[in-house]
């Protein structure tokens, strides 16, 4: 018969079984004391507790759902930069005047029992809301504290009420506009004012850090309202008109965070709570050709260093005063070739640039020697392609500064000094002025 070598297994020895028996009982106190400490430390007890966790839900000893008595702590960079400027946000209720309503004898005039109103008040009297926005109070002087929003949303305006982040209503009074870059400031008193806001280096900003926009979408009823995205883009050049027909451009910072009609006025800011913009326009749609195609977070808000230029003017001066070449001027773009080879005559290269067709006497223009169909194509080293081009070269300067023009006066190139000495607050200022 075959053997077959089979290895016994061993007894343990009984020094072993000791070590064994010790081992195990460390262990088993080692997990008694680990699982104690838990419990304290989640404040419960071996006794059990009032409330059990189930495949079912949260439910207490009688079976009956409740609430987890679990408290998450979700503060963030965006809540403490929310926490530190949402008191200073604002709204503002642009009151216009109308005619009188079926309420006028309510609200706006006094009656009396045969319903006649009092002689005393006219009928087109009462003021009543507009349109509304938002704004930031970023400033307190003494018993005035300062408020910057847009100039469209104070547009218009007969009165202004501004609703603090408390709901109290307290009366705004304008104390300056600047339509070209949609801004304005209002001073309102300040003795419920509790948050000052602080502007950021808008010029540190970079594309794709978190932005957060605070104000009122659609009005007063969402006051305070907080949305989040990011800097999609800086250096947008953004040019519309208002409504009344006035050119704005702004040098803007591009954001995805939510910006709805309300929002205008209201602070873009940064993780660290700071304004690094003020909200201002958004793109919803755009049209090509026949059809309409809709737009998702492109909205717009005009850098705070930019901010902080205007808004000390508007307190100083109320508002802005921008240099001036004093001519006419239509864009090239807009002349025939015929127009162009006969009038104009400028050689075939010259494909952008705007046409001087007429200079006011005693001007920067005149004293430069420009002449009716110059074509002017660079400020400085600035091309210039439109007539908005040319006035966002100008108004990079201040009265008393001097530029070089680049034009051309038929087939020959020609430059120009030209010493900024006229201001646009005394100059026609429609849109084709310079």
């Amino acid at each position: 018969m075959a053997r077959k070598d089979v290895t016994p297994e061993k007894k343990p020895s009984s020094g072993l079984l000791k070590k064994l028996g010790i081992g195990i009982l460390g262990g088993v106190v080692g997990g008694l004391l680990t699982f104690g400490g838990l419990y304290l430390a989640m404040g419960s007890s071996l006794t059990g507790s009032n409330t059990t966790t189930t495949t079912t839900g949260v439910q207490n000893s009688s079976g009956e759902t409740t609430v987890s008595n679990v408290k998450l702590d979700v503060t963030s960079d965006v809540t403490e930069a929310v926490e530190k400027v949402q008191g200073a946000v604002v709204s503002i209720i642009n009151l216009q005047q109308s005619q009188t309503s079926d309420f006028g004898s309510i609200f706006g005039q006094q009656s009396g029992q045969d319903g006649q109103t009092d002689e005393n008040t006219s009928d087109d009297s009462t003021l009543e809301a507009a349109s509304e926005g938002s704004g930031v109070i970023y400033k307190v002087d003494g018993d005035t504290a300062y408020v910057v929003t847009n100039n469209h949303v104070v547009e218009g305006q007969s009165g202004l009420e501004v609703v603090l982040s408390d709901g109290s209503k307290v009366t705004g009074e304008l104390v300056g506009t600047d339509a070209y870059t949609d801004l304005a400031v209002i001073k309102i008193a300040s003795d419920k004012v509790e948050t000052v806001a602080t502007f950021g280096d808008s010029s540190a900003l970079k594309v794709g850090e978190p932005a957060i926009a605070i104000g009122s979408p659609l009005g007063s009823d969402y006051a305070n309202s907080v949305t989040q995205g990011i800097i999609s883009s800086l250096n947008r050049q953004v040019t519309s008109q208002n409504d009344s027909g006035e050119t704005v451009s702004i040098n803007a910072i591009q954001t995805d965070a939510a910006i709805n009609p309300g929002n205008s006025g209201g602070p873009l800011i940064n993780v660290d709570g700071q304004v690094v913009g003020i909200n201002s326009s958004k793109i919803a749609s755009t049209s090509e050709s026949t059809s309409s195609v809709s737009v998702e977070g492109m909205g717009f808000a005009i850098p705070s260093n930019d901010v902080v230029d205007i808004i000390n003017q508007l307190e100083s001066d109320g508002k802005v005063v921008r240099p001036a070449l004093g001519i006419r001027t239509i864009d090239l773009s807009s002349i025939t070739s015929q127009q162009q080879e006969q009038i104009l005559k400028v050689p075939t290269s010259v494909t952008a640039g705007v046409v001087v067709y007429s200079v006011n006497n005693a001007t920067p223009a005149e004293q430069a020697g420009l002449q009716q169909y110059d074509v002017i194509t660079k400020v400085d080293d600035t091309d210039i392609s439109s007539t908005t081009d040319l006035q966002s070269a100008l108004y990079k300067h201040k009265v008393g500064d001097t530029i070089t023009l680049t034009y051309y006066r038929g087939e020959e190139e020609k430059t120009a000094t030209v010493e900024l000495s006229v201001d646009t607050s005394i100059n026609d200022t429609t849109d084709s002025s310079n």
